[in-house]
C-alpha cells in the first residue's frame, strides 16, 4: 500500500548519483501547468504514477471522482470517500510515490473502521491530476483540496483533521501554520529535505535548499492538537527527524514510536488505536458532518 518509503530512499541516492557522479541534469520533462520548472532535487523526489496505471475500481470502497483547480489553474483529482454518519472529515495527503488508487486499502479503513470522511487528493503529475510536481506547487494543490473538501462536507478550514504521510506530512504541516485545523496527524515525516540528505549523504547536502519543506521549523507556527507516528528502525527518515519535529511543536503533542517499525511498517494495531482516540478527542462537536449532495 506504500509506496513512499522506498521512493523517497531511491530519490536520495538519484540526486546525489546524478550531480555527484555523473555530473548531468536529466532532460526536463514535458510539463502542462507549473509555478515554476522543476528544480533537480524536485525532480528526483516526486515519484509519480499515472492513471490508468493501478486499480480505479476498487471494491468495498465508496469514493466519488472529484476534480478541481489550484490557484496557478492545475486542473486536479481527488477521490472523496464519505462515510454514513461520520465522526469527523479528513484531508489525507499520500507519500511521493503512487496515487490515489494505490491507497485504496488505508482510505477503505479510515471510512469504514474509523468513521470518516475522507478526500484523498493526486498532486500534480499523479494519477488524474494534470501538471508536473513541484514543492511550490503540491502545496498549492493541498491549499486547493482542502477548500474543495470544505465546499464537498459543508465545513470550515478549522472543522477537519489533517493527515499526512511522509512527504505528505510535511505538506499538510504548511497547511496547518496558515489556518490551523481541528488536528493533526502526521506519520513518518521528515523535519526537512536538508536534513535527510544530511542523514544519508552529508558532503553533498549542500544541494538541497536548507528551507525547503522545513517541517520542524513550520510546525512552531502550528497551535493545536498533534499527533505523530513514527518508526524506530525507519532507515528511509532516521527516527531522530520525526523527534526533531515533535520537539518543536507545540502542545498538544503526542509521538507514538512504533518500536522496530521501518518507514512503511507503521500501521500497527497500537498505532490504529492512538489514531483512533485522537479522532475522538477531536471531532466536529455537535455537528454532523455528511457530505454535502452535490
Amino acid at each position: 500500500m506504500n509506496y513512499s518509503g522506498v521512493a523517497l530512499a531511491a530519490a536520495v541516492l538519484l540526486m546525489f548519483d546524478v550531480v555527484g557522479c555523473r555530473g548531468q541534469v536529466p532532460a526536463k520533462p514535458d510539463s502542462v501547468t507549473v509555478t515554476k520548472a522543476q528544480s533537480l532535487d524536485e525532480r528526483l523526489l516526486f515519484f509519480p504514477s499515472k492513471f490508468p496505471e493501478g486499480d480505479w475500481e476498487p471494491k468495498d470502497l465508496k469514493y466519488e471522482d472529484v476534480y478541481f483547480q489550484a490557484e496557478d489553474g492545475t486542473k486536479l483529482h481527488a477521490w472523496y470517500c464519505p462515510a454514513e454518519n461520520p465522526r469527523a472529515v479528513v484531508l489525507v495527503a499520500h507519500g511521493n510515490a503512487g496515487h490515489v488508487a494505490s491507497r485504496a486499502s488505508w482510505l477503505r479503513y479510515l471510512q469504514q473502521k474509523a468513521n470518516v470522511s475522507v478526500l484523498m487528493f493526486d498532486y500534480r503529475g499523479y494519477g488524474r491530476s494534470e501538471g508536473t510536481p513541484t514543492v511550490e506547487g503540491v502545496i498549492q494543490d493541498a491549499t486547493a483540496a482542502r477548500a474543495k473538501l470544505c465546499e464537498l462536507a459543508n465545513i470550515k478550514d478549522s472543522e477537519m483533521l489533517l493527515m499526512g504521510e511522509s512527504l505528505g506530512g510535511a505538506i499538510v504541516v504548511q497547511l496547518a501554520t496558515k489556518s490551523a485545523p481541528r488536528g493533526l496527524i502526521v506519520q513518518s515525516t521528515f523535519s526537512s529535505l536538508r536534513d535527510v540528505a544530511d542523514a544519508h549523504y552529508p558532503q553533498l547536502s549542500w544541494l538541497v535548499p536548507p528551507k525547503k519543506l522545513d517541517t520542524a521549523g513550520s510546525i512552531a507556527n502550528y497551535q493545536g492538537p498533534l499527533l505523530q507516528s513514527h518508526g524506530t528502525a525507519d532507515q528511509t527518515i532516521p527516527f531522530s527527524l520525526g523527534e526533531k519535529i515533535f520537539k518543536n511543536a507545540n502542545e498538544p503533542k503526542e509521538l507514538v514510536s512504533i518500536e522496530r517499525a521501518g518507514h512503511n511498517d507503521w500501521m500497527t494495531d497500537a498505532y490504529l488505536k492512538k489514531l483512533d482516540q485522537f479522532i475522538q478527542q477531536n471531532v466536529s462537536e455537535g455537528k454532523a458532518l455528511p457530505g454535502r449532495p452535490r
